[in-house]
């Protein structure tokens, strides 16, 4: 592998939720910003797919959050065993990912990072078969690691938290090939925002308290009926609500505040760094990306219906170090946000806090330790897979 400047660096995602797609977004702006990069390509991998394998990575998802998100909790916990399904997995893959293999050959790159497992996949048993010659690195894109993102062959892996860490070297993996930079977010993230002038240009209070809710991308959740209950809200807050890619949920939502001049209601919007940058308190599902750029702007959070298993596991990190309250009833949602802000100096403390989890400058410590790489992979044997198994559950 080439190891001079003017490398090709190559970024793969796929589009099941936006969060992999945003991660390997904000890695693509380090990588084109930076001189000792020649080429940079960014691509989903799920593009270069049929579309019966596309609709399973990404619309059955999608379509499990809402109907069945105990089966994904369910799933998520069967599933997290190292290597248990892995060969099945990379079969299924490489049966449907002939035309993602063909153009990570056109394109030759010198560095591969990938934001999700399942090309992850395609690139280590690429480099296990000596049929690519190029440093892997793998970027986890939640607070929790996944027995899913494990790969055979790698260079590099890049976790968000120090406890993640201890957990991979605990299974076995090397010390030196795990990097905890924390997960890459847009380095706008990285700029301060004047609230009160941006609440104005948003047509808020600039003195009001102010509260975020956003409905993810996607715009699914129960955001009307936590509208609802924030209405009931009788201290002095404002609401900045984001309803995502959802027309139908922007309406029903636009309707049922049209007589309270407290809500500002809108769709998705491009300038979350500036939305979370004026809010006192977010309101929302933990995703890795989201919370993440929560972190980033000092921004307390509601933790409102976390998906079973990923989001889950994010909540307990955000509780644990104080950066989050939890509405397990949705119900009781404006007795909860009343407490917090009633209390004096909690929201505060809360703010404070988030300084324990947040690194704003992710991409930038990937990109900086990638350029800076001449590892060697390493390969993981059939008896170190079942000493890591064994590890993860001597039972």
């Amino acid at each position: 592998m080439e190891t001079t400047d003017g490398r090709r660096v190559l970024i793969l995602s796929a589009s099941a939720g936006s969060g992999h797609i945003r991660a390997a977004e904000a890695l693509e702006k380090e990588f084109r910003a930076d001189r000792r990069v020649s080429q940079v390509l960014s691509i989903d991998a799920l593009r270069y797919t049929n579309k019966l394998f596309r609709d399973f990575y990404s619309k059955l998802y999608a379509r499990l959050v809402v109907s069945a998100p105990e089966f994904l909790g369910w799933w998520y916990d069967t599933s997290d065993e190292p290597w248990r399904t892995d060969a099945t997995r990379l079969m299924f893959d490489r049966l449907n990912t002939g035309p993602l293999v063909r153009q990570i050959h056109e394109f030759d790159p010198h560095i591969t990072v990938c934001t999700h497992f399942m090309p992850a996949g395609i690139i280590s048993h690429l480099i296990a078969r000596e049929k690519l010659d190029a440093h892997l690195s793998i970027v986890v894109t939640d607070f929790d690691f996944h027995a899913m993102w494990l790969s055979r062959a790698f260079q590099r892996y890049f976790v968000a938290i120090d406890e993640t860490r201890a957990h991979l070297e605990a299974l076995g993996l090397p010390a030196d090939r795990i990097t905890v930079s924390g997960i890459p977010i847009d380095p706008v993230f990285t700029r301060q925002v004047d609230r009160e002038k941006v609440r104005a240009e948003f047509g808020l209070d600039p003195n009001r308290t102010t509260l975020l809710l956003s409905a993810g991308a996607l715009g699914i959740g129960p955001t009307a009926f936590v509208v609802e209950r924030l209405r009931q809200l009788t201290l002095p807050v404002q609401v900045y609500v984001t309803c995502g890619h959802s027309e139908e949920l922007l309406e029903k939502v636009r309707a049922s505040v049209a007589d309270d001049p407290r809500f500002r209601v809108e769709g998705y919007s491009t300038r979350m760094h500036d939305l979370m940058g004026m809010a006192d308190l977010f309101l929302g599902k933990p995703g890795g990306l989201t919370t993440a750029e929560a972190l980033a702007s000092r921004l307390p959070m509601v933790i409102l219906s976390p998906i079973p298993g990923q989001e889950e596991r994010n909540a307990d990190h955000l509780l644990e170090q104080g950066i989050a309250i939890r509405c397990n009833e949705l119900t009781t949602l404006p007795f909860k946000i009343e407490s917090l802000l009633r209390e004096p100096g909690r929201l505060e403390q809360m703010r404070e806090n988030t300084q324990r989890m947040a690194r704003p400058h992710a991409s930038r410590t990937i990109a900086d330790t990638l350029l800076a790489d001449n590892l060697p992979p390493i390969q993981i044997d059939v008896e170190t897979r079942r000493r890591m198994a064994d590890a993860a559950d001597p039972t």
